[in-house]
């Protein structure tokens, strides 16, 4: 986790390790891939001299001393200022040159590579580059992609939290950042038309998320000011936005205490009141969580808020957290539905907001809250955050048994994890003083105890759950427990492992425990006594060795290397002590393991009390005697494991076999080098003599890997052995066995090429990685090389030249020769048995490094030298007239061996890669480090926008060992040799174009020798090695990786991380490098194949390409030419498979992001790609097609102006003056900007003229590219392209008309834009908006009435027209609503701001056009006749093409709104008499539905366009239009157009006034139900338009209270449509009615301060409301009354109940359920079990049914459910049918459960008590439920609870047992049978009330204390009962058991021996009995 305890970019994804077996790494970090590694520091001793410098650059000095480890000389602190001088110079030039990209982009690239070299700068620095960045991100103007990477840089700069503190270091400014994030989810509030040039919401929510820990936390209740007004729940999207947007921006840091109504206590009881307003929305309770989460955090060092034993929060806010907590686990409990409604799905835009769950898990969060609120205060309360933890860990443990598996169960998973891994983060923090905690707060060693016994036992079933995922949570979750409390959870652990690792439980049990014990070997390895296990363990693991199952076999491996990373493999036995074997050990752990299974589950164990310092030594001393056997036989193992491995070419990658080859080095490598020098000895005989006497073919790389790991260790000892032994055998295998003699092809190894091919590759393994070791065989190695190349033919080759490419690398490359697990003087002093689980200090490590001498470069370039001139002969002569082999044989032997051939050299290239130099390979002379001033490459014509910064050459070269001096002949000589190479292999690409142009395997060897050639030079790229070093690294360090602690790793990991930085350096010089002649020659070879005939080589020749061109700088403008010219041809002769070559490499590779941006060829491009359109071939439209999306954007405009504030600069301006360079290059981007443009424009009015004559599918592609091209601020568009889609809108092709449409619309929309902004581009960037009719005005302080009076529309507007417009302002203050409209739900919904947005109601018409926008409208206008519009409203009413498009299409009413507005305005031709005559007719009879959609979207287009005109205007088309629309919905409503008017109508009301529309609000609100109507379509449909009208107003609609006494009165429609609506409406109404409207924030904040510490109750029931639910449910009893029991039809009772139902189930399912609250108890319990009885209406008894369900998922505030479990009680108790006292019980557990932390102590017992009489109903069904009730109160209540009551419950049960015998049967009428029945119900209650204890804990292993002696006492005192009782006790027993049959062994011993007889006797009866 990273510092600030966030969850690193993918907690969760870090598991995918699993995969592999690894267990998870937690690397946080995103940014290089190194930086993910070393993530910073720790209390370690500081590297630099001068610690007072380091004390300005970082809060914590490095734990690692990165340049100190290296093998060379390094820069020092000058020389890196001088570089980050040199960048911060260039790009405060760029900057202000207005040079983004790629000027500033590449030199913040240059930047971000200076930082992950781990350079450091100073803090006030590192401030001002983030300010900069910041203010740059956010900057009007920039381009969205050069936006985005600058946000990047922000969250690199600012990600550690020791570089910059927030609030002292760095405060950043939160408004810019909210401007951009109110305008993205609040469209509203932002002016017009700026949708096209937001930020994306991704990178916007990136930024936001790291910045708001920066912002000002005294600004805070300036942000809640300015956000909170927009809070309602009326347009419920806002109520989620609002809080989205709290929980991205509120900083939840301190403010300090004299700041008014920032501390906690003054806010938090605000956001606690918000919560409430949206009970039962699961986003809600996510978002809070969070916020409190990162508050405890925050909030844990402040000392003046005051600290409890709930941390910074009250009692009463922390149980409301805890029931949230348990809410989101979606545990299931009874018969309840999720405690979440659907409300989620309204969340609008706020979905923008969201937090990405995969990398912020809900778990995460809540652990965070938890882990920050503990402290030792928590230790003596009764309430506290710990036993409220303690208390939610018990209630649930049953669902993290493996055998209970859900939707919850990687939600608990994570969970545990994550509280484990912060509190184990926060305790390492503490103690080491980098977290800064008053000590009265700081964890204790009784709090962390405490702690970790709270997660034990669930994390114990957890280990063995069976999804991989879920279980490698609780395998980290163990470490972390194991590292905190060892003596607390080793004992259980090894108790739990022994039995599973000796075979004695199922098969998953034990890779259970051995992925377990791999995460804990190392802290065992460390800890009294429980080390002396170790030995014992490994062998008990090492059956786990097998060929039959992989996956153990690789867990064994794993936790093998976990060992050998602790202890040293060494026999620790001395002559002097009398120990001379294992049996002290032997016995030792035998009894050890006998105590464990004696003493179960709890055994306690604890080594420090038990054995002295002596004994332990002894013991430990005698366990390391067997080590010597234990290696042996692990040998014994791998070798039997290697011989039965499946032949390795069927193997998938990812296979277990696969995986089990790549851990065997892994787990082998640390083994041996931990082994003493006997053992190694004995190792090596071992591995020797079976590499020698066996040939295991398919095991043949996995063997070559443990011998490179053997030899790594002690290269003299195995080389000495090795080499010789391996060239013997090569010889013999050659002369004697004739391997290799002849040409083979295919890819099998013959079986006489076997034993050669085993020996080579074992060969190859043992001189890599050794150092100068080979040297001294350096004749043998060279002449065997030698030999095998001229010996040798056919497939053993390739293995020949990887032997060679494996010998160069070890000679040329830098790398550490050290894997020892201590330092050398430890080894020297001697290994003893203190030394297990030792780590050495980053600080102490010292590396033996291998660097080339002169003799092993003299030798790598001897031997590359000999193998290339001798694979360049072969290439030669198999290229020759007369080749060796015939190039027309049958089998391919000359393309084999040409291929061979090239693989060969490709080898060589990257075996000695290091040695060639990035700036000879260049084709320049060597020079010294480049000049600072970087000039710009490629930049000289201007239309070049160069595509990438990548494109710019790294100015700046850093140290990083490069051997070679540019004056020696060698250098020379060496890169002579190379361009030997590169020359040859272009003839072969010459020579196989010409002649054998089909021959894929050739050119597939020659492209990869190709790419090898341009990308391997400085390092092997090609083999990504610090990748595949740093993955291993992770896999490597997560079983040692421990939060809060920094690099406490075995050493041999630390050399790996040296390695990695070592590694970062050279691949940073030689990342890019210029082209050399040669270079180019090759490029444009490859780019000839890219157009190949045959796919195959057209393939492989674009990927090879790609890799080259990422490494040659300006490669791509000297590729594109050529291919587009291939292209060109192609398409001249129809060539179908070059244009698809040509295609697939300029549209699908990096090429199109250059040829997007580099107008030099982008024109071509969009010519040769618009002309594919018409080719015949359907694989190339597809291509074409799927082209089409990357190129959306060709064309459009670049960045034109950029805002940003020049005085950012000033912190990293260079001391010189650059303004010359800034005005050259300024004046050079300007340029550049306006030859680019026109380009554009040439180009878009070419194609505007091509689609006018062409196919339509031409001209479909040219719609589309014309107008990204035309389209411009400046000029708006062409009159030919205005033309163009002004009359292809109406165009026949229906494909083309929708195009051309969006188009025609964009014009429209750009006339509009430009005129707003008054023509200047600057205004729209800053966003000044000229709109006559919006203003803004102050609010009054009592205007609430006022306002919502004025929605009853008590005026007549007209009254107004007269009035003067500035009057309308009235004094400034606004108090007259009637003037004013206001559109939007929020304001003064929650809480009034100061100021309003207000729209004029008599609006002026808008005429700020200037001479362009008159031209275009005029133009338009001409073209828009009454023909025109003729064909396009019949193009309207045709058929759609498919079903999926048939409904209102909103790109048709959006061009009509901007036609009909210009006709408005008299520009058209077309007159609006003209459009009502054309409406009329395309409505016709308005029989068929297309007529409808066409007239709705016409009508809809009319009436919400013209709301805005003037009056006069606006009643003249609301004159035609709305009466029309009225008699329409009136009379002709169908199912099938009903969708279209309901769209129709929301797009005209919502989100506006209702006044604007009042003629059909007043309309619609009018209607009123016909009770004698038969049409129930027609009423239904009407009551639905209602209801959108009400929504959309929300508690603007004023006219509700007619409506409202209409539907209430006939709440029993006999219809079912015409109910469902009106329940809906009722419940809609209700829902609007409220709002809070607090005068200002201030108040609402101390409001709800002053009402309590959660906050003011929202919700509370009216009068008038109250009154209205007692008289329904009044006439609803009534009418029960008076339907006749049994009665089959319809009833006023079965109607009215139906609507109240959906009525309720609308209201319980919605956020104001809890107004509800008051009638749970009486009357809706009552009335809902009553409609439940309803048994001749089963719709009703569902309905009933579900919303009963509802009722105890409400959260209700603490208190306020007393009468409701009252009223359960009561029904349950006394209700007369037994099916209502059933149902009773349902809701007693939901409500239990879902109320753990709030219920009241009595309530609880009051339900208990409940319960337990129920078991004694006379009706069967009722005490069975009543059982299954009270095991499951029992099962979730915290032990504190559970535990008394389990003894009362069973005391009561048994006494009541004995008192209750069964009745003796007596003569018949002897006796009353009453009594005998009652006494069988008692004593039938007694045992399922016993039951219901045993039931309780169905998973509990070893069972309750209690438990035995209670199924003892069932099975002698019931079992034999005759009839329901002795049913009812054998069902309990043998459930009891079967759900035991795991377990039962370890079980079984907590029984007596009586006990167990007992129950035998009932169950386990003898099969002979």
């Amino acid at each position: 986790m990273d510092e600030s305890i966030e969850p690193p970019p993918s907690a969760a994804a870090a598991f995918a390790a699993s995969a592999s077996g690894a267990p998870p790494s937690f690397l946080s970090g995103v940014v290089a891939s190194v930086d993910t590694l070393s993530r910073a520091t720790s209390p370690g001793l500081p590297y630099s001299e001068d610690s007072h410098e380091d004390d300005k650059k970082r809060y914590r000095p490095r734990t690692f001393s990165y340049f100190r480890l290296l093998p060379f000389e390094v820069e020092d602190d000058a020389h890196r200022d001088i570089a980050l001088r040199g960048i911060l110079k260039n790009l405060y030039i760029s900057i202000n040159a207005e040079d983004f990209a790629p000027g500033a982009l590449h030199w913040t690239r240059e930047l971000q590579g200076w930082l992950n070299l781990k350079f450091e700068m100073t803090r006030s620095l590192r401030a001002q580059l983030t300010q900069l960045y910041y203010h740059l991100a956010l900057a009007p103007g920039l381009d969205a992609n050069t936006a985005d990477r600058f946000s990047k840089m922000v969250i690199t700069l600012t990600r550690k939290k020791h570089y910059l503190k927030p609030g002292e270091d760095l405060v950043l400014d939160w408004r810019p950042l909210w401007h951009e994030i109110k305008t993205l989810v609040l469209p509203s509030e932002a002016p017009a038309h700026q949708g096209s040039r937001r930020r994306s919401q991704k990178h916007l929510l990136k930024l936001c998320l790291h910045a708001n820990s920066y912002f000002d936390p005294r600004a805070r209740r300036e942000m809640l000011e300015e956000i909170l007004p927009y809070f309602s729940t009326s347009a419920m999207a806002n109520a989620y936005i609002v809080v989205a947007a709290l929980n991205i921006l509120i900083p939840t840091g301190a403010a300090p205490p004299t700041q008014p109504q920032s501390q906690p206590s003054d806010f938090v009881p605000t956001f606690f009141h918000l919560w409430f307003l949206m009970t039962r929305s699961k986003a809600f309770d996510v978002a809070f969580i969070d916020i409190f989460s990162r508050m405890a955090r925050d909030y844990l060092h402040c000392t003046h808020v005051p600290f409890t034993e709930h941390g910074i929060f009250t009692r009463e806010q922390s149980d409301l957290i805890f029931t949230a907590i348990l809410r989101l686990t979606e545990i299931p409990v009874g018969q309840a539905n999720s405690p979440y409604a659907s409300l989620d799905y309204a969340s609008g835009l706020a979905v923008y907001l969201d937090k990405d769950k995969k990398k912020y898990p809900v778990p995460y969060m809540i652990a965070r809250w938890i882990a920050h609120s503990l402290s030792p205060l928590c230790m003596d309360s009764e309430s506290s955050i710990l036993s409220n933890l303690e208390g939610l860990m018990q209630s649930i443990d049953t669902f993290f048994h493996p055998s209970n598996q859900g939707l919850w169960t990687s939600f608990l998973a994570q969970l545990t994890f994550f509280l484990t891994d912060i509190f184990v983060s926060r305790w390492n923090r503490e103690q080491s003083g980098e977290l800064d905690v008053p000590s009265e707060r700081r964890i204790t060693p009784e709090l962390k105890k405490r702690f970790v016994l709270a997660l034990k036992e669930v994390t114990f079933m957890g280990i063995f759950a069976k999804s991989s995922k879920v279980v490698n949570y609780y395998y980290s979750t163990l470490q972390g427990l194991a590292y905190l409390e060892p003596d607390v959870i080793l004992p259980g652990a090894l108790q739990r492992f022994y039995p599973s690792l000796q075979g004695l439980v199922e098969v998953h049990r034990t890779t259970s425990s051995l992925c377990s014990l791999q995460m804990i070997a190392n802290i065992m390895s460390k800890q009294k006594g429980f080390r002396c296990h170790i030995t014992a363990l490994l062998a008990l693991a090492l059956p786990g060795i097998d060929a039959n199952d992989l996956g153990k076999t690789q867990y064994t491996l794993n936790f093998i290397q976990s060992v050998a990373y602790s202890i040293p493999f060494r026999p620790l036995v001395k002559d002097t002590d009398g120990i001379h074997d294992t049996s002290l050990a032997m016995n030792w752990v035998q009894n050890e393991m006998d105590r464990m299974e004696r003493e179960g589950q709890d055994v306690k164990i604890n080594y420090n009390e038990e054995l002295t310092d002596d004994e332990e030594a002894d013991i430990l001393r005698s366990s390391t005697a067997g080590l010597g056997e234990f290696v042996l036989a692990l040998l014994g193992k791998v070798f039997a494991l290697l011989e039965n491995l499946p032949d390795a070419s069927h193997l998938r990658t990812g296979s277990p076999e696969d995986n089990v080859i790549n851990t065997l080095p892994a787990a082998l490598t640390p083994l041996f080098a931990s082994l003493s020098p006997e053992l190694f000895d004995m190792t090596l005989e071992k591995l020797a003599s079976f590499v020698s006497t066996h040939v295991v073919h398919q095991a043949r790389d996995a063997m070559a890997w443990i011998c490179n790991a053997l030899c790594k260790v002690h290269p003299e000892k195995t080389l000495k052995v090795f080499i010789p032994m391996l060239i013997v055998n090569i010889r013999n295998e050659i002369d004697y066995n004739g391997a290799a003699s002849d040409r083979s092809s295919g890819t099998e190894v013959l079986p006489r090429d076997r034993a050669l091919v085993w020996h080579v590759s074992m060969l190859s393994m043992c001189v890599v990685h050794v150092g100068a070791e080979v040297l001294k065989y350096e004749v043998e190695l060279f002449d065997i090389a030698q030999y095998m190349q001229e010996k040798c033919r056919g497939l053993p080759t390739i293995h020949i030249s990887n032997y060679i490419h494996h010998l160069l690398l070890n000679l040329t490359h830098t790398y550490p020769v050290d894997n020892a697990l201590y330092e050398p003087e430890l080894i020297e002093r001697g290994l003893d048995i203190d030394d297990w689980g030792r780590t050495t200090a980053p600080a102490e490590l010292t590396i033996k490094w291998h660097r080339p001498s002169p003799a092993e470069v003299r030798f790598a370039i001897k031997l590359f030298e000999s193998q290339a001139q001798s694979a360049s002969q072969r290439i030669r002569q198999l290229m020759s007239d007369e080749p060796p082999v015939s190039r027309k044989g049958k089998n391919k032997e000359w393309s084999d061996e040409l291929s061979r051939s090239l693989t060969a050299l490709r080898l060589l290239i990257s075996g000695i890669s290091a040695l060639f130099d990035p700036q000879r390979a260049s084709g320049e002379g060597y020079q010294d480090q480049g000049s600072e001033d970087a000039t710009m490459e490629d930049d000289d014509d201007p239309l070049a926008e160069v595509a990438d910064d990548e494109e710019l050459q790294r100015q700046i070269q850093y140290p990083a060992g490069y051997l070679l001096n540019p004056q020696d002949g060698i250098y020379e000589h060496l890169h002579k040799l190379r361009e030997d190479i590169g020359v040859l292999l272009s003839q072969t690409h010459a020579f196989l174009n010409s002649s054998q142009e089909d021959d894929v395997a050739c050119f597939t060897a020659l492209y990869a020798a190709y790419r090898t050639w341009i990308t391997d030079v400085g390092i092997e790229r090609s083999a990504h090695p610090l990748e595949r070093l740093l993955r291993l690294y992770k896999a490597d360090i997560s079983p040692f990786k421990i939060s809060g602690l920094r690099k406490v790793y075995p050493r041999p990991l630390l050399v790996k991380r040296a390695d990695a930085y070592q590694l970062q350096r050279v691949k940073y010089n030689s990342a890019y490098r210029k082209k050399s002649e040669l270079d180019k020659r090759l490029l444009l070879d490859l780019a000839e194949s890219c157009t190949s005939p045959y796919a195959d080589v057209r393939r492989i020749a674009q990927s090879a390409q790609d890799s080259s061109l990422k490494v040659l700088i300006g490669g791509r403008p000297l590729v594109i030419p050529v291919i587009l010219d291939a292209f060109r041809k192609a398409l001249q002769t129809t060539d179908h498979d070059r244009i698809k070559g040509a295609m697939y490499t300029l549209l699908f590779t990096t090429l199109i992001r250059t040829l997007m941006r580099d107008w030099r060829y982008a024109p071509e491009l969009m010519r040769l790609y618009i002309q594919t359109a018409s080719v015949d071939k359907a694989s190339i439209q597809n291509l074409g097609s799927t082209a089409l999306y990357p190129l959306l954007d060709f064309g459009k405009p670049f960045e034109r102006m950029v805002i940003f504030d020049r005085g950012r600069l000033a912190g990293i301006a260079p001391p010189e003056d650059c303004s010359d360079a800034i005005k050259q290059r300024h004046s050079f981007i300007v340029q550049r900007r306006r030859r680019v443009e026109a380009a554009k424009a040439s180009l878009g009015l070419e194609l505007a003229q091509k689609a006018k004559a062409s196919h339509w599918k031409v001209a479909n592609r040219c719609a589309i590219f014309a107008l990204n091209m035309n389209l411009r601020f400046d000029t708006i568009a062409n009159p030919e392209f205005i033309d163009l889609v002004s009359n292809g809108t109406i165009d026949p092709h229906p494909g083309l008309r929708s195009n051309y449409l969006s188009a025609f619309s964009a014009v429209f929309n750009a006339v509009d834009l430009r005129a707003v902004y008054q023509h200047t581009y600057e205004n729209y960037l800053r966003e000044r908006v000229d709109e006559p009719n919006k203003y803004e005005v102050p609010v009054d302080e009592k205007l609430t009435e006022s306002y919502l009076r004025a929605f009853d529309y008590g005026l007549d507007v007209r009254a107004s027209e007269a009035d003067d417009h500035d009057a309308e302002k009235d004094a400034g203050v606004l108090r007259d609503m009637t003037k004013n409209y206001v559109d939007n739900d929020y304001p003064g919904w929650l809480v009034w701001s100061k100021y309003i947005k207000v729209a004029r109601a008599n609006p002026v018409q808008f005429d700020g056009y200037d001479d362009v926008e008159i031209r275009v409208r005029e133009q338009i206008g001409e073209i828009l006749t009454k023909d025109w519009f003729e064909k396009f409203f019949g193009f309207l009413k045709q058929e759609p093409r498919d079903s999926s498009t048939d409904r209102f299409r909103m790109q048709n009413f959006m061009l009509l709104m901007s036609a009909f507005d210009l006709m408005h305005c008299g520009k058209t031709v077309a007159k609006f008499d003209d459009i009502v005559t054309l409406v009329k007719d395309v409505y016709g009879d308005g029989s068929d539905k297309h007529q409808h959609r066409a007239t709705a979207e016409i009508l809809g287009a009319l009436l919400a366009g013209s709301s805005d005109e003037p009056l006069s205007l606006r009643d003249m088309v609301w004159g035609f239009a709305a009466p029309m629309m009225l008699k329409i919905i009136a009379d002709d409503l169908t199912p099938d157009n009903l969708s279209y008017w309901m769209t129709c109508l929301h797009l005209i009301v919502d989100g506006k006034d209702p006044r604007r529309s009042r003629e059909l609000v007043d309309a619609l609100s009018s209607f009123r139900l016909d009770m004698n109507s038969n049409a129930a379509f027609k009423e239904s449909s009407k009551v639905q338009l209602v209801e959108f009208i009400i929504n959309d107003a929300g508690w603007h609609f004023r006219r509700e209270k007619p409506i409202l006494d209409d539907f209430l009165a006939h709440i029993d429609h006999p219809y079912k449509s015409v109910r469902e609506a009106i329940g809906r409406v009722i419940a809609t109404i209700y829902r609007t009615r409220y709002h809070e409207s607090f005068p200002s924030v201030t108040e609402l904040l101390d409001r709800n301060k002053a009402d309590s510490s959660i906050g003011i109750r929202p919700y509370q029931p009216g009068e008038e409301f109250v009154a209205t639910i007692r008289d329904v449910f009044s006439r609803l009893e009534r009418w029960r009354h008076e339907r006749t029991p049994g009665q089959q039809t319809p009833s006023s009772y079965t109607s009215g109940s139906k609507t109240v139902l959906i009525w309720l189930d609308s209201t319980l399912s919605s956020q104001e359920c809890i107004q509800l609250m008051p009638f749970f108890p009486d009357p809706f319990i009552d009335q809902l079990l009553h409609m439940m009885d309803v048994k001749e209406d089963p719709e009703l008894m569902k309905l009933a049914y579900h919303v009963y369900r509802h009722l105890p998922n409400i959260p209700f505030r603490s208190g306020e459910d007393d009468a409701f479990i009252a009223g359960l009680i009561r029904v349950g108790k006394t209700a007369a049918m037994w099916h209502q006292r059933l149902r009773a019980l349902v809701n007693m557990q939901v409500v239990y459960f879902r109320r753990l932390f709030l219920t009241q102590p009595q309530q609880r017992q009051m339900l208990f008590d409940a319960v337990g009489d129920m078991l004694c109903d006379q009706q069967l069904e009722v005490r069975d439920a009543a059982s299954a009730t009270l095991a499951g109160m029992i099962r979730c209540s915290p032990a504190k609870i559970r535990d008394p009551i389990i003894h009362l419950l069973k005391d009561r049960f048994e006494r009541q047992l004995k008192l209750n015998p069964m009745p003796k049967r007596k003569a018949a009428g002897t006796d009353t049978p009453v009594d005998t029945q009652k006494q069988i119900v008692r004593r039938h209650a007694a045992v399922l009330g016993l039951g219901a204890l045993i039931e309780a804990f169905p998973y509990a292993t070893p069972p309750p204390s209690w438990m035995p002696e209670v199924l003892a006492y069932l099975a002698s005192r019931a079992a034999n009962d005759p009839g329901i009782v002795g049913k009812a006790t054998k069902s309990i027993l043998s459930e009891f058991k079967k759900t035991r049959q795991d377990s039962w062994t370890a079980d079984q011993k907590y029984f007596t021996s009586e006990q167990l007889e007992d129950l035998e006797g009932v169950l386990w009866k003898s099969y002979f009995a």
